[in-house]
């Protein structure tokens, strides 16, 4: 029975060669061993195609590749049904080459002191002899945590930005004209009148359509304009923004 110096590994062989891909235990990337011929096959079957699909040199490949249909196989459980028809040599030969394969692909994991895992050299802190799980690299953790402040910050500065300082206006939404929704536009949707607010003849304020009466100063709507801050009751123009006439008295509208 075959025995891997880690259980995460994958059995790519067939009856053409030998070949294996050892995972590291926390990144799932992964190094495929060298392609080893069969010496068997060879002599069954001759060279034709042995070689054709299949990786020659040993490599490392980015996360858990295809199995290439064939099943995962950890641990003591290698020999999967596949192999029940090959004969004691290429067994054998399947023994060698795994072990030959192990040899290979040792060089490029290291195993953890604290929790025993193996691991590449990416996932490895060869400053503490640990995994980047049990001792994290400390320029990387600092460069995470920096991050992680700088996108509190700028969370909660924008939390607290002012991005919009424009005016609320009330605005007429239902046409005083045909009583139907108007729609966004300065003229109905249904029938075409004006939207635009109605503006008090006494205090300038805007008013919806249709009102009668000025909701600041009450006065009439449709009152004839007159100049702002001219006195009705004695008819002394005072200066804008005056509440009171400066002639008589009288409040002004």
């Amino acid at each position: 029975m075959l025995k891997a110096f880690t259980r995460n590994y994958e059995d790519n062989s067939t009856e053409a060669g030998f070949q294996f891909t050892f995972y590291c235990d926390i990144c799932q990337d992964g190094y495929k061993s060298s392609f080893i011929e069969s010496d068997t096959y060879r002599k069954q079957k001759g060279l034709r195609g042995i070689t054709r699909g299949v990786g020659v040199l040993g490599s490392l490949i980015g996360g858990r590749a295809s199995n290439l249909g064939y099943s995962v196989e950890r641990g003591g459980n290698i020999l999967s049904e596949r192999f029940e028809g090959q004969s004691p040599e290429w067994h054998k030969e399947h023994e060698q080459a795994f072990e030959r394969a192990q040899n290979e692909a040792q060089q490029h994991f290291h195993r953890c002191h604290g929790c025993h895992k193996y691991v590449c050299d990416a996932c490895y802190n060869e400053e503490e002899g640990l995994c980047t799980d049990c001792a994290p690299r400390q320029e990387i953790a600092v460069a995470r945590a920096r991050a992680g402040a700088m996108m509190r910050n700028i969370q909660a500065a924008g939390e607290s930005a002012t991005v919009w300082q424009g005016v609320i206006e009330s605005k007429t939404t239902v046409c005083p004209v045909c009583g139907k929704p108007a729609g966004a536009g300065k003229f109905c949707n249904n029938c075409g009148a004006s939207m635009a607010m109605a503006v008090c003849p006494g205090c300038g304020a805007q008013n919806a359509q249709g009102v009668r009466f000025c909701r600041e100063c009450g006065g009439p709507m449709n009152a004839p304009a007159r100049s702002p801050g001219k006195c009705a009751a004695c008819g002394v123009q005072n200066p804008p923004g005056t509440k009171f006439c400066g002639g008589c008295g009288a409040k002004l509208l």
